[in-house]
């Protein structure tokens, strides 16, 4: 497949009740691993390749790093490589849309695109992301290329405690609709877990709703009877990894 097939295939996998299952990868080490486990498509995640390459989130791996790391991927897959590019390295619209098609340069067909102010607090104000979002989508479409937009709200992410997380859930709705004007592709709402809640956000949305499986995440089944149609393992497939490979280390120079 092309470009533009990898693109329109990708997407044709979001089915909400039947979501997709992105196992997250760093490298292109354990993008052939995922991809030989049976994945549809790959899915990059931005703080598994910041602490793979030795840097703290919240794009603190320089953009030219992080281009090559997306190029080695896609090179090493016949698959549909999506990339989170958090914030797109700059708040203005038509700086970020040049960013990202750098990495439509080396092949990938879809991002991750978070409104959180990055290395700051809060997120950013509806009428910015939605104009951010427009941005990028103008200019994939005069590239010819249906960027799969995937707008990620962090309004749960930053309220830590879940107990306030039915407070937000109205606004979510809201930005999720002015992503789905800005002609984002799909709605990302990280580390809600609460299935009535997760319901009702995809009852909401136009968008094909994409979930974070993370400890006290409802399992695969019942995502898919909220009606969820993306569901991404975020940074806990790299620790879960670096785990592993920390106790094989501690057998050996323990023993």
């Amino acid at each position: 497949m092309n470009q533009k097939e990898k693109a329109l295939a990708f997407a044709a996998l979001h089915k909400k009740g039947d979501p997709v299952v992105l196992y997250n990868i760093w490298d292109a080490g354990s993008a052939k691993a995922v991809a030989e486990a049976g994945a549809k498509a790959l899915a990059t995640g931005s703080w598994s390749i910041a602490a793979a390459h030795g840097f703290g989130d919240g794009e603190k791996v320089p953009l030219a790093l992080l281009t090559d790391i997306a190029r080695l991927i896609v090179g090493s897959t016949e698959l549909p490589v999506t990339v989170d590019f958090e914030g797109a390295y700059s708040d203005d619209p038509a700086t970020g849309a040049a960013n990202v098609s750098r990495l439509i340069d080396v092949g990938a067909i879809g991002i991750n695109f978070e409104d959180q102010v990055v290395g700051k607090s809060g997120v950013h104000a509806l009428e910015k992301q939605a104009a951010r979002i427009r941005a990028i989508r103008e200019m994939a479409d005069r590239r010819g290329v249906p960027l799969f937009i995937n707008a990620r709200t962090d309004l749960f992410l930053q309220a830590s405690d879940a107990a306030h997380h039915a407070g937000l859930v109205d606004e979510a709705i809201a930005r999720g609709k002015a992503f789905a004007e800005a002609g984002a592709s799909g709605f990302f709402v990280p580390w809600l877990v609460d299935e009535g809640l997760i319901a009702k956000v995809c009852a909401a949305s136009s968008l094909p709703v994409n979930v974070m499986m993370r400890p006290g995440a409802p399992d695969l089944k019942t995502l898919a009877s909220a009606g969820v149609a993306r569901v991404s393992y975020g940074p806990f497939p790299y620790r879960a990894m670096m785990e592993k490979l920390k106790q094989e280390a501690v057998a050996v120079y323990q023993a």
